[in-house]
């Protein structure tokens, strides 16, 4: 049938392309084909010839590849028909990892509708149920863990956030990025954060702003350590706080920013009342008083200008002081720095710069200083040698991001710098490795618990209610996250604080006995 079909085809085309006058007609007749259809199966033969001889893939091949996909469509459909159903097990690990993420159970439920098949998608409640255990088991293993990492902790960064009004006190170890507490009120007092600081008796650092909340909870948490030590006889581990910079340097550009802003809108006004007295001098009118009012303009332009200039100047100067060193590399003490900000303060006049001016008059912004300067006395005693290898750690500190000229410069001057370390003392290398560990791990702003404060933040935005089990929730989650970008890349904060868990997977550590864990943690360090 196909062969006479196609012989028909074939003798259409014949008559269309190389028939003499009046052939397709007679072709009609002969076939019954309309004479359309045989200009049509002319046009179809002739592509044919071309497609084969272009040497593209034949009819073979794709008849083959049809097939082909056919049977793998065919499997793919049975596979779908004998998978299993999400399990419940996972479906709560689902929704407990979305929720420590951040998501509603609203968006949950969304989630879950696309993934599993229609009539199995479980309620909201059950949802809510699932979400709520997980709470319950994370502040469960939070308790036992904050006790193990008591002694890990030593550093910590606080500052306080609002949930509708009810305050979350935040504490957030800087170097590793541990977020270590989460307590929900009853309120920002000194009371609660002493309560809070009692959970960590070996923190010996508090970096946070210039709340008065947590001025008064940091001394009467070291007021009730150093009682407990007399009452003990015993050493009180100290605890002090050091002032935010960056909040003081935050208020700093914000007033600057205001002061240029004025100075641009009275500049905008006086070149508007120059503009009028040159188009009523035009018009050939009195200008008198329109001068006197553009000559007032621009003093006060003038003025407002001068100040904003040396606001700015005063700015830069304060960056200055405040910088971990100074121009020429050396490390900054209090004494100098304090000099330089003492002149800056004053180039500060208004009241506007009040907050600005208690922030840098307080003792409390270069205590950081005075611990890095304590810090590297007790570790390298030689004066001349400590302030040489300091001198070498900013040396290789400014070659990271200093151009390809600068940074050659940079490391000669660092070659010299070795020299006289080896002159001074000729196994310096494993002083110059206390030295980097201590400079490397200076804080002196709580952006740490600025970040963990923006996360939480995002989540809040979500949820309607975030009560004291979704914080933990949050918490455990997080401590367990691997980092994926940055100088933590591949690690999570419990791993790089040095806590040695069963498994770091956040979910099977939420499945296991707080006491389990916690006696193989004490099993590990016996072992160790």
């Amino acid at each position: 049938m196909l062969n006479g079909v196609v012989d028909v085809w074939i003798g259409n085309a014949a008559a269309v392309l190389s028939g003499c006058w009046g052939a397709v007609t007679r072709r009609a007749h002969e076939t019954g084909y309309s004479r359309a259809a045989l200009y049509n199966h002319a046009q179809r033969v002739e592509q044919a010839v071309v497609n084969e001889h272009a040497g593209g893939i034949s009819y073979e091949a794709l008849r083959t590849d049809n097939e082909r996909l056919r049977a793998e469509n065919q499997a793919l459909w049975e596979a779908w028909a004998g998978a299993e159903p999400l399990s419940e097990a996972k479906q709560q690990a689902f929704a407990a990892t979305g929720s420590a993420m951040g998501l509603s159970l609203g968006q949950l439920m969304t989630l879950l509708a696309i993934v599993l098949p229609p009539g199995t998608v479980p309620s909201r409640a059950t949802a809510g149920r699932w979400v709520a255990q997980a709470s319950r088991q994370a502040g469960s293993l939070l308790t036992m863990l904050d006790q193990c990492c008591q002694r890990l902790v030593v550093v910590l960064c606080l500052d306080e956030i609002f949930f509708h009004r009810a305050p979350i006190l935040m504490a957030v170890e800087p170097h590793r990025m541990a977020w270590v507490a989460d307590q929900r009120g009853p309120d920002r007092s000194g009371e609660s954060w002493c309560k809070l600081l009692a959970h960590w008796p070996w923190v010996e650092r508090v970096i946070a702003d210039a709340g008065k909340g947590l001025e008064r909870g940091v001394k009467l948490a070291h007021e009730a350590r150093r009682a407990e030590g007399e009452e003990h006889e015993t050493a009180a581990r100290p605890l002090a706080m050091g002032l935010d910079v960056f909040h003081t340097q935050h208020e700093l550009q914000r007033v600057l920013h205001h002061k240029w802003r004025q100075a641009e809108r009275f500049l905008e006004a006086a070149a508007k009342a120059e503009a009028k007295v040159q188009h009523t001098k035009k018009n050939g009118y009195d200008t008198r008083g329109v001068a006197r009012k553009a000559w007032c303009a621009w003093r006060q332009a003038e003025r407002l200008f001068d100040e904003a200039v040396q606001a700015e100047g005063a700015a830069h100067q304060i960056g200055t002081a405040l910088a971990l060193f100074g121009p020429q590399g050396q490390l900054n003490d209090r004494q100098g720095v304090q000099g330089r900000l003492d002149d800056a303060i004053r180039l500060l006049a208004g009241p506007e710069w009040g907050k600005v001016r208690r922030f840098l008059s307080d003792q409390r912004t270069l205590r950081p200083l005075d611990w890095v300067h304590a810090q590297l006395a007790q570790t390298v005693a030689e004066p001349l040698l400590r302030e040489a290898l300091v001198r070498l750690w900013s040396l290789y500190d400014a070659m990271k991001d200093a151009p390809d000229p600068q940074r050659t410069r940079l490391a000669q001057w660092a070659i010299l710098e070795q020299g006289v370390c080896q002159r001074l003392a000729p196994e310096w290398h494993s002083a110059y490795r206390r030295v980097d560990e201590i400079l490397s791990q200076v804080v002196r702003a709580s952006s740490a618990v600025e970040c963990v404060n923006s996360v939480v933040r995002m989540h809040q935005a979500r949820h309607r209610h975030v009560r004291q089990g979704m914080l933990d929730l949050k918490r455990l989650y997080w401590n367990c996250r691997t980092f994926c970008h940055g100088k933590r890349r591949g690690a999570c904060p419990y791993e790089l604080l040095g806590l040695k868990l069963p498994t770091y997977d956040w979910w099977m550590l939420l499945q296991m006995d707080p006491k389990e864990v916690e006696q193989k943690l004490l099993t590990q360090e016996l072992a160790a």
